[in-house]
């Protein structure tokens, strides 16, 4: 391996790595409870960038300074933590395992060239966490999985691997047994499969390294044969696996070196049973990290555009390029403002440099298209909630800059002079809406500053300000997304409340009727005299609202004839009924009445909108509901659950067929009342244990059934 290259920061003492090579972002995922916050703090202890390893669950982690909130904090976002082993910089992305914060998951798989997948021993493992194994395969992620919580009561590590096996695939293998203790129970080695060596932890870290008892040499040769098989199999020698059939001994040095490429190409996927706790396997763990997992140089880059959207040719990795960075988190700190972490594409970010800050193509989740030049001022490596200032961030590492007027989640940073936009990374769409209301005046404007920072850290977060239904509508991932979001403004100085959601219902009539309307009145002066009489008949849904002048020899002067049509579409903006929008309707005026003097523009708009009124107290008014088209996608398994519930919520099944990108999921197409799907993000987790999601659409607007409409008008009668 090459020598490291690394220079000191331009203060506080911190190590710079200067070379891409020489850097490794490892992305860490699995479900919560699994053991990934207390591993990354077990391996930042293990290299001492920290003194000792705190835990989640007395709030005692890195950079920790509020047990309370970091508690929080740390379980619901990516957090960033950089050690050094080997000269080699590993930054660490620590993603929460819960399924509302998927949001954050896809800015760590953006940011990260490997993923390590962490696996209690005695936990299991939920569908989530395979739904995201099939994630990183789709891209070619190289991953390895570590069994960890090796201390907890019936650990199984041989039957979590099977599980594992089972679940990701044959390739999953592997590179350690565990070595129980004299109890029969603990776990207090490891038994290397490749080079036949014993990895003693009983004295701690680092291990003792000796050969095995005979008893361990059993257990080594029954599981190093098909470990070696498999490497052997992803070999770019053609020759060896022959070589090997013939009874040749292969050397280590060439399965470490197979075993290396393969891991790196994401061909081979290897398991590490680790313990937090104990410090065992930490030490291999770290060896795969760094001498497994691939640099920034092997990992393919995004796509890049100019601003206009205009080609450019692909990024690569270097430290001379142009300035190619990506922001992959912000978030709002107390004491410092604003802090973005940043992922370094192509180029050198350097302190009090002048860059291009732009985001564009998320208009639709609040965050519309913008661009500024801004000098970026200090540049840190985080570690946790520390900041670590330092002299530049190199292609292929991750930093944090502070105090950005302009950058949120997602945005692109290049150079000043020749500005870059790289292409989003796909975001699921928010569909749990949760209507809030501020207290107070003051607390509304306090509440209009804390959503413009939340929105601009969460992508997966948009804001809804709906003229209909006059709510302020938050589109969450889910229960415990919301939970946090309004936790956030609250701890803001917020006081809200939140409200039932209303959907935007429309208003129509369903049969033909004539309408008269007749504003005269005389007080002194000028009077207001105008009389129209009209004629009304619903439309196919979809058409809209048409007005057709039928008047014959003046009865309504010429010039008051658009005052009629004001009036009557000022009447279908307020409502006939229940005070929605009236939809699907022609109407047209067939006679009226003017004065040459009391006639004017108000008075016809009011007779027209009272001979709407008249006209809708015999046409039989109905309340429409939006339909929208949803496209869920399920387990096969689920489906009988999923089509029985789309029953019970009026649904209309339009079609079921296999999901052409995944083996063993369906996808099922319906169209159903968005009355029906204001928890449905919620509804859909619980019956799929967490693995279904769908897409939502609206196509149309249908009569609400009666019941329904009338408890609507009951709800909004006073």
């Amino acid at each position: 391996m090459a020598q490291k290259s690394q220079e000191k920061g331009s203060t506080g003492g911190t190590p710079v790595v200067t070379e891409p090579e020489r850097v490794r972002n490892v992305v860490l995922v699995g479900h919560s409870g699994a053991g990934k916050t207390t591993l990354v703090e077990a391996l930042l202890a293990a290299t001492g960038t920290i003194g000792r390893a705190g835990t989640v669950a007395d709030g005692s982690t890195v950079g920790d300074h509020d047990p309370a909130a970091v508690r929080q904090q740390r379980s619901v976002s990516l957090s960033c933590a950089p050690l050094l082993h080997n000269g080699i910089k590993v930054n660490l992305l620590d993603t929460p395992g819960y399924a509302d914060f998927v949001g954050e998951l896809r800015a760590g798989l953006r940011a990260a060239d490997a993923a390590l997948f962490v696996v209690s021993a005695a936990g299991g493992m939920d569908a989530a966490t395979v739904a995201l194994w099939e994630e990183c395969a789709a891209v070619d992620m190289p991953r390895a999985v570590a069994v960890a919580r090796l201390d907890q009561p019936r650990a199984d590590v041989d039957e979590t691997v099977a599980l594992c096996q089972r679940l990701f695939g044959d390739n999953v293998m592997p590179l350690y047994l565990p070595m129980l203790g004299d109890d029969g129970v603990s776990t207090e080695g490891l038994l290397g499969l490749i080079t036949r060596r014993v990895f003693d932890y009983s004295a701690g870290l680092p291990a003792d390294v000796r050969d095995p008892d005979p008893e361990h040499q059993r257990a080594i040769d029954e599981s190093r044969d098909e470990l070696i098989e498999g490497i052997i199999a992803e070999s770019e020698d053609e020759t060896l696996m022959d070589r090997y059939l013939d009874g040749e001994e292969i050397s280590t040095e060439v399965l470490i070196d197979d075993l290396e490429t393969a891991v790196a190409r994401g061909h081979f996927y290897p398991v590490v049973p680790v313990c937090a706790a104990t410090g065992v396997g930490l030490d291999v763990l770290l060896e795969v990290l760094t001498a497994a997992f691939p640099s920034p140089l092997e990992h393919e880059l995004p796509a890049v555009t100019g601003v206009d959207g205009s080609p450019r040719p692909p990024l690569s990795c270097d430290p001379t390029g142009p300035l190619v960075a990506e922001v992959v988190k912000t978030t709002v700190d107390r004491h410092v403002g604003r802090v973005s972490l940043v992922r370094v594409f192509s180029g050198t970010l350097r302190p009090d440099q002048t860059v291009h800050i732009c985001g564009h193509g998320m208009a639709e989740r609040g965050h519309p298209d913008h661009d500024a030049d801004e000098r970026v001022g200090h540049i840190y490596t985080p570690l946790g909630a520390t900041l670590r200032e330092v002299s530049l961030c190199v292609a292929g590492d991750i930093c944090a800059i502070t105090k950005s007027g302009s950058a949120e989640t997602g945005d692109t940073i290049s150079a000043k002079d020749d500005p870059l936009l790289i292409a989003p990374w796909e975001m699921p769409e928010p569909l749990l809406p949760v209507a809030i209301v501020a207290r107070s005046r003051a607390d509304e404007d306090a509440l209009a500053r804390n959503l413009a920072r939340l929105v601009a850290g969460d992508p997966t977060l948009r804001l809804e300000r709906n003229p209909e239904t006059r709510q302020l509508v938050l589109w969450c991932m889910g229960e415990a997304h919301a939970d946090v979001v309004l936790d956030r403004l609250r701890a803001g100085g917020v006081e809200l409340d939140t409200e039932p959601v209303k959907v935007s219902l429309r208003e129509t009539l369903t049969v033909p009727a004539k309408g008269h309307g007749r504003h005269v009145k005389q007080s002194g002066g000028h009077g207001q005299y105008a009389v129209c009489d009209i004629e009304v008949e619903p439309l196919p849904r979809g058409s809209g609202f048409e007005f057709v002048d039928r008047v014959v020899g003046g009865a309504v002067p010429h010039n008051y004839i658009p005052s009629v049509e004001k009036g009557v579409r000022a009447q279908l903006e307020r409502g006939l009924v229940a005070g929605h929008p009236v939809a699907d309707l022609r109407v047209t005026l067939v006679d009226g009445k003017s004065h040459s003097v009391d006639s004017s523009d108000a008075a016809f708009q009011t007779a027209g909108a009272l001979a709407l009124r008249d006209a809708a107290e015999r046409g039989q008014p109905a309340l429409l509901e939006p339909i929208d088209e949803v496209t869920i996608r399920v387990p096969d398994g689920a489906v009988g659950a999923v089509l029985g519930d789309l029953s019970g919520r009026r649904g209309r099944v339009l079609g079921t067929e296999p999901d052409p990108d995944t083996e063993g999921r369906t996808l099922v197409r319906a169209e159903v009342p968005a009355t029906e799907l204001l928890r449905y993000a919620v509804e859909l987790r619980s019956m799929t244990a967490g693995t279904g999601t769908f897409r939502r659409h609206f196509v149309r607007h249908d009569p609400m059934p009666a019941h329904l409409a009338d408890q609507v008008r009951k709800e909004q009668t006073p």
